[in-house]
């Protein structure tokens, strides 16, 4: 016998969002940061670097290469996408641009995923509402478009979704393919053959894609208890909950099935050499403050409404009967809240767990009391606001010089930063805004009965936050996160014809940053004699290695002519050494 069911939802309050309002909502989520934007550092132009040298044909495919450098990641599969964009984008398309659709698309089916994922868990009769005497209770379908709404929107409200989710690296791969095999697992078994292979299909892709994408070990863990719970909680229809009787085989081929992809991808891993030890040692070990504050902020708000859960069902987390419906996105929590625990970094490892931890937090909308509903409104309508506000404030300071503070500030910490005025993007954050109040009033005039409420204001506050640093503060943006300055000011430096540069002590950003904004041909050196028989008459230098760039020049001919900072990072400095004879720009005397 199931324990009893906290949730109890009336016809009216199983409403699902309005279709143009949601989907509107995740355009304004995903574009944003993918369009008009230089590659920043670190993660996101490093990748960008590797796929510019494959979609140009300067280094292998199967172990690419920066400047002699191998990537720091296992998986080549977020290489192999961004370049085919590249190399299949018209020449009109900025290499950039082209290198980001693919993982748009990613993100995209992220958010498909996780909803349909919490729609097939929701459907579960063991995740329905309480029934009524008289009825009225909320329908299963409508029920369930609801509650994949509420997960939909908790998982756009995560403040750590917004950065990492919009760069070109494994880490975004990673993410959509766990979601993909989130979906998977919530959706099997299914009772028709073709949606039960679009099931499999789905866990195939996401199994194949983390591996390929360097996480060969959460693939293993999430797809081995994924299984599991498949497999043991498949002995009703369609409910996660095991019946009294035993069940026919066809009833757990689909966690058989899943087990044997995951010993499939296993193996793919073993041949492509893919494990590795990623533990942080004793020296590493991580403070707990830290971890805590990434938590807390990372995740937010899902994370306080996924306790609420764990507390609300708890009934049918503990019974003997198991329920996939919240077993299996907690299952996903726990191995990736320990991976961020146990390896580095901490906040990537984190954004794998998002689209289960945003399904458990809408578990937790058909239980809320009104005045934690009124809370969390409250909380979000006054920290967005002003959020919004400070953005708008310092953009206009910025533009005007009124008031003067904050764009003292901005002169202070970006240096040399000349303001810019788009009125696109002047117009697309003054809709944002203007929608965020409607939307706002909407919501405080009315007493709304539907499950997802709560959670509209934080998903549309989290959207609106990105959207306007996307568009009013994206120049400023670029200037202090994009290797574009110091690349301009490398070249004045350089002149117009430097020919090939020696460079030294670079890391994978600078090399891949200087080498898509400024085109110059970079030869790693290491030694004295590949410096004194090389015919390139400019070496570039970390700053931090100016020892040893002395002792490799010393009596070779060389003289430095300038120290190129970043001017938003005191640190990152380049040195630059001439060939004595070269001529001041580049050319011979």
């Amino acid at each position: 016998m199931n324990p009893p069911n906290p949730a109890i939802v009336t016809r009216g309050a199983a409403r699902p969002l309005p279709r143009w309002a949601l989907l509107l909502l995740c355009l304004a989520y995903v574009v944003p940061g993918f369009v008009a934007r230089s590659p920043w550092k670190n993660a996101d132009v490093t990748a960008f670097g590797y796929m510019l040298e494959l979609a140009r044909g300067a280094t292998d495919w199967m172990s690419p290469s920066l400047a002699g450098m191998a990537p720091d990641t296992d998986g080549l599969l977020p290489y192999w996408l961004g370049a085919l964009a590249i190399q299949a984008a018209p020449s009109w398309l900025a290499a950039e641009t082209a290198a980001r659709l693919p993982f748009a698309a990613l993100l995209v089916a992220t958010l498909a995923a996780t909803w349909w994922g919490m729609y097939h868990l929701a459907r579960s009769p063991a995740a329905q509402p309480v029934a009524f005497a008289f009825g009225g209770e909320a329908s299963p379908p409508d029920y369930a478009r609801a509650m994949a709404d509420g997960a939909l929107l908790a998982l756009l409200a995560c403040l750590g979704l917004a950065q990492l989710s919009h760069e070109v690296t494994s880490y975004l791969t990673q993410l959509a393919f766990t979601a993909l095999l989130f979906f998977a697992a919530a959706s099997l078994p299914r009772r028709s053959l073709p949606a039960f292979a679009a099931s499999l299909a789905a866990a195939a892709a996401g199994l194949l894609g983390l591996v390929l994408s360097g996480a060969p070990t959460l693939a293993m863990l999430l797809g081995g208890g994924s299984a599991l719970l498949v497999a043991c909680t498949t002995g009703a229809d369609d409910d996660g909950a095991v019946s009294a009787r035993p069940s026919p085989a066809p009833r757990w081929a689909g966690g058989v099935a899943l087990a044997l992809l995951t010993a499939l991808a296993a193996g793919l891993a073993g041949a492509l050499d893919l494990w590795r030890w990623r533990i942080v040692t004793e020296d590493e070990a991580k403070e707990w403050q830290s971890l805590v504050r990434l938590l807390i902020w990372f995740a937010w708000p899902a994370w306080p409404l996924a306790l609420w859960t764990l507390w609300r069902w708890r009934r049918q987390i503990v019974s003997r009967t198991l329920h996939r419906h919240l077993l299996l996105p907690l299952w996903f929590v726990a191995v990736t809240v320990s991976a961020t625990v146990t390896t580095q970094p901490a906040d990537r490892a984190l954004l794998l767990g998002l689209p289960a931890l945003a399904t458990l937090a809408a578990f937790a909308l058909p239980t809320l009391r009104r005045a934690i509903a009124s809370l969390i409104d409250w909380f979000t309508l006054l920290f967005f606001s002003a959020s919004a506000i400070a953005i708008w404030v310092i953009w206009i300071s910025v533009q005007t010089g009124v008031p003067a503070k904050p764009a003292a500030n901005v002169a202070k910490l970006a240096p040399g930063y000349t303001a810019e005025f788009s009125a696109v993007a002047f117009g697309v954050a003054l809709l944002a805004t203007l929608a965020w109040c409607a939307l706002v009033g909407w919501r405080v005039s009315r007493n709304r009965t539907e499950i997802w409420k709560s959670l509209v204001l934080p998903a549309s506050g989290a959207a609106l936050g990105w959207l306007l640093l996307m568009t009013l503060w994206l120049p400023l943006l670029d200037y202090g996160r994009s290797y574009r300055p110091q690349s301009d000011s490398l070249a004045r430096v350089l002149g117009a014809d430097p020919g090939c540069l020696l460079v030294h002590g670079l890391g994978r950003a600078q090399t891949a940053g200087l080498q898509y904004h400024g085109s110059w041909t970079m030869l790693p050196v290491t030694r004295a004699s590949e410096i004194r028989q090389s015919e390139c008459r400019w070496l570039v230098a970390d700053a931090s290695t100016q020892q040893t760039v002395d002792r490799l020049t010393r009596g070779g001919g060389w003289e430095q002519v300038a120290v190129v900072p970043r001017p938003t990072d005191r640190g990152d400095q380049l040195l630059v050494l001439r060939r004595i004879g070269a001529g001041p720009g580049g050319g011979q005397p």
